[in-house]
């Protein structure tokens, strides 16, 4: 083991020192190699038969949305969108629950690395990550980006995440919604996370923290996957988690540069990490070969359960549907390195609409592709959150409201003036169910969908005849290569033609009444552009 003791002061902010902690047993920047032998070795983990990591994360196999909260600063505080997404802590309960993590340090063996967020230079921000397992601080590295030798030389972190699963708070004195906690202190450059061993966690409160500071500089950022074709064409792919973002952009005859969060700058597209973090469930090597073939020697399995030969079961969902492999993007072949590609031709909203009624694929005007931006419908899929047990209508502004900090229409703003300056072509594929809706219907054919992507990044739906649909104005195309033509219109597919107007109705309905949230500041024309209830 390559641990040594030396002043935890050296490794982490000032601040702890000065409550007392001198030293503690650190493990510093350890390969990614020592980090899985170490793993092994304290029993965090099995190994698979295809040398992947397998682990559990206890009892938390999703995020805990109502667990995390903002600390209210008075600078920051300015910026914040406050409400159910961003709940407001006092500097108070951070403080106390910060000297719990102090701590706890002091007793512990920890894993600590440094790493980047955002491959563009001009944007990185330098982490540095503590944990209590070496499988996460192995899955930090996986998910990060890794500095060279020479960039570790220099690394200076301007934000420090703490993660102690084994620290809890009291919600009596603390001022939380239960043990767990997740607490971003955007003004000391600090994230706390407690009482939950599910990794996803800190992937996710990075990327809350630079989706307030970039658009701040004027960088738009963003819950996407992203890649590049072979002519330099960039496709962005939004969408809520299980709506087929990491699928969609892991294709073979294109390069991939992010599955699942960007910014837009002035340059271009850069992703924010050094890997990806795939769902599992129901994976094959037929249908996606490529996140099959990731899966090995240092990719992190959590929450797969494997046989007595170590194979994994990936149908299995007896711990969660929310299962996971994480991986560095080098793992998947002609990932583009580094992860940055030019301006946009082609932007995709996916849905997974648990309804039924939306099409699979339909062509957006500007303003069509902004309200369904700010609106972000899609259905809630379970194991992605706790309590979700079955997939629910949910509608989750910029594709991504846990993770903004802002009023969407910052977000909404900057996405509208990058579509126009550089003349994006947007459209909704709806990868959810035809035939009528969740638990009648029924997951509309990846192979299919899969078509359509690649028609419409082709170019080759950009002149052929479309139908809109009358209530919720959208451009249907009628003919799409690859795809039965029966397909393409939802109402064509329900045996009940009028049990399939009356849930198109409802579904409008609930479009209009969500949108009345973000009425104020957003244009006439973006108003106008959603369905006809």
């Amino acid at each position: 083991m390559n641990s040594t003791e030396i002043p935890v002061s050296s490794l982490i902010p000032q601040s702890l020192s000065e409550h007392g902690i001198s030293h503690a047993q650190i493990n510093f920047n350890l390969s990614p190699e020592e980090l899985y032998a170490e793993a092994l070795s304290r029993g965090e983990a099995t190994l698979a038969a295809n040398e992947a990591l397998v682990v559990s994360t206890g009892k938390f196999t999703g995020r805990s949305p109502k667990d995390k909260f903002i600390v209210s600063n008075p600078e920051s505080s300015k910026h914040v969108w406050w409400g159910t997404v961003n709940r407001e802590i006092s500097a108070e309960n951070f403080e106390r629950l910060y000297q719990k993590m102090v701590a706890a340090m002091s007793e512990k063996e920890l894993f600590v690395a440094d790493l980047f967020a955002g491959a563009d230079k001009k944007y990185q921000l330098p982490l540095r990550v503590i944990n209590e397992y070496a499988w996460h601080n192995l899955f930090c590295h996986n998910l990060f980006i890794r500095p060279t030798q020479a960039e570790l030389a220099e690394h200076r972190p301007q934000f420090t995440v703490i993660d102690l699963p084994s620290v809890k708070a009291d919600p009596k004195t603390d001022g939380t919604n239960s043990e767990t906690f997740i607490l971003l202190n955007l003004e000391r450059g600090l994230l706390l996370i407690g009482g939950t061993e599910y990794a996803g966690e800190i992937k996710k409160s990075i990327f809350t923290t630079l989706n307030y500071l970039l658009p701040l500089k004027g960088v738009m950022s963003m819950h996407c996957s992203a890649n590049i074709g072979s002519k330099g064409d960039t496709a962005l792919f939004f969408g809520l988690s299980g709506t087929g973002k990491t699928t969609l952009s892991a294709d073979p005859t294109r390069r991939l540069i992010g599955d699942d969060e960007h910014g837009w700058s002035n340059d271009g597209v850069f992703n924010f990490e050094g890997g990806c973090y795939a769902k599992c469930i129901k994976l094959s090597k037929e249908q996606e070969p490529q996140i099959w073939n990731a899966i090995k020697r240092g990719t992190v399995l959590e929450n797969v359960v494997i046989d007595a030969n170590g194979v994994p079961d990936y149908n299995n969902t007896s711990k969660t549907e929310n299962t996971r492999a994480a991986y560095p993007l080098n793992y998947i072949e002609n990932a583009v390195e580094p992860s940055v590609g030019g301006h946009p031709q082609n932007i995709i909203f996916l849905t997974a609409d648990a309804f039924g009624v939306l099409p699979p694929i339909s062509k957006l005007t500007k303003e069509q592709a902004m309200y369904h931006f700010i609106s972000g419908y899609t259905a809630k899929l379970a194991g992605t959150e706790r309590g979700v047990t079955e997939p629910e209508p949910n509608f989750s502004t910029c594709f991504g409201a846990p993770f903004m900090v802002h009023h969407p229409n910052v977000y909404a703003d900057l996405l509208g003036k990058k579509i126009e300056e550089h003349n994006v072509r947007c459209w909704l594929v709806n990868t959810g169910w035809t035939g009528g809706p969740y638990g009648i219907g029924k997951r509309m054919h990846l192979p299919y969908t899969r078509a359509m992507v690649d028609s419409a990044l082709a170019g080759e739906l950009d002149n052929v005849t479309t139908v809109k649909d009358p209530i919720f104005g959208l451009d249907i195309p009628q003919q799409v290569p690859g795809v039965p033509d029966e397909v393409l219109n939802p109402r064509n597919t329900w045996e009940d033609k009028a049990a399939y107007d009356k849930q198109a109705r409802d579904l409008a309905q609930r479009f209009v009444e969500n949108f009345k949230k973000y009425e104020e500041g957003t244009s006439e024309a973006i108003k106008n552009a959603g369905p006809n209830a």
